[in-house]
């Protein structure tokens, strides 16, 4: 009953992501265009202060080997997938171009973060049920503007709302995984947690730096815009993990 219990709650936070596509259905594509650098820089912040919060517990455990070492692979995830894309045109049904590249990247590092936001909400669970649910809550809340994240790309490259809405939700399918495999294997997890975070937290930074803050910051006459952005988002989910004592 109690594994039943915590797969289920992580189908709840994958659902969640798909929450955060609303806002950016609700533009449309016209003003999605014309707020692109708002947008861009909203999508790294959130990305930036979600890997910040990624690494703050193996820091705090002074577990600096496995942190730096995932982080390291991480980034050269990243780098590889960039380069791999580079030299080919990306096409998903009648769309193509940088967008469903992009799109395709971010959706990767975002599927990649997931694995070990599962594996915290197994381990808590396993360990003590009220930690759980405040993880629940913790995960399920931060996974909404990482849905914005994911939709931001694809409705440039001219995705409907529907698939924006599957594509942010499924970002979040290893996290029912990772919760189950945790829950039954909570030691063995424990011990691997440090190397997937910093794993995750390296992918999200490299895709921040090498993807989103060139289009969020060229146009120089959306520069302001887009440093609202990432100032607004990055303040967003300060209060957020300070108004639930993560």
């Amino acid at each position: 009953m109690a594994l039943f219990t915590v797969f289920l709650l992580a189908c709840v936070t994958a659902l969640a992501t798909g929450l955060g596509v609303l806002p950016v259905a609700w533009l449309g594509p016209t003003r999605t265009e014309r707020w692109r650098p708002l947008l861009w820089g909203i999508a790294a912040g959130v990305m930036t202060a979600a890997s910040i919060g990624l690494i703050i517990e193996p820091i705090s455990n002074a577990q600096w080997l496995p942190l730096i070492v995932g982080g390291v692979i991480g980034v050269a995830f990243l780098l590889i997938g960039q380069r791999a894309m580079a030299g080919r045109e990306m096409q998903v049904g009648q769309l193509s171009g940088v967008h469903v590249r992009r799109s395709a990247l971010v959706f990767a590092v975002l599927f990649v973060h997931s694995l070990p936001e599962g594996f915290a909400l197994g381990s808590s669970w396993s360990a003590d049920n009220a930690l759980g649910v405040f993880v629940f809550i913790a995960i399920a809340l931060q996974n909404v503007p990482e849905g914005t994240a994911t939709a931001i790309p694809m409705a440039q490259a001219g995705f409907s709302g529907s698939q924006q809405f599957w594509a942010a939700v499924g970002t979040s399918i290893p996290q029912p995984i990772g919760a189950v495999i945790a829950f039954l294997l909570v030691e063995q997890i424990t011990v691997l947690l440090p190397w997937s975070l910093g794993f995750a937290a390296g992918a999200m930074l490299a895709l921040v730096v090498l993807e989103l803050l060139p289009d969020a910051l060229g146009p120089r006459d959306g520069r302001p815009l887009a440093i609202v952005g990432i100032a607004g988002s990055m303040l967003v989910m300060a209060a957020l993990a300070l108004l639930l004592g993560a």
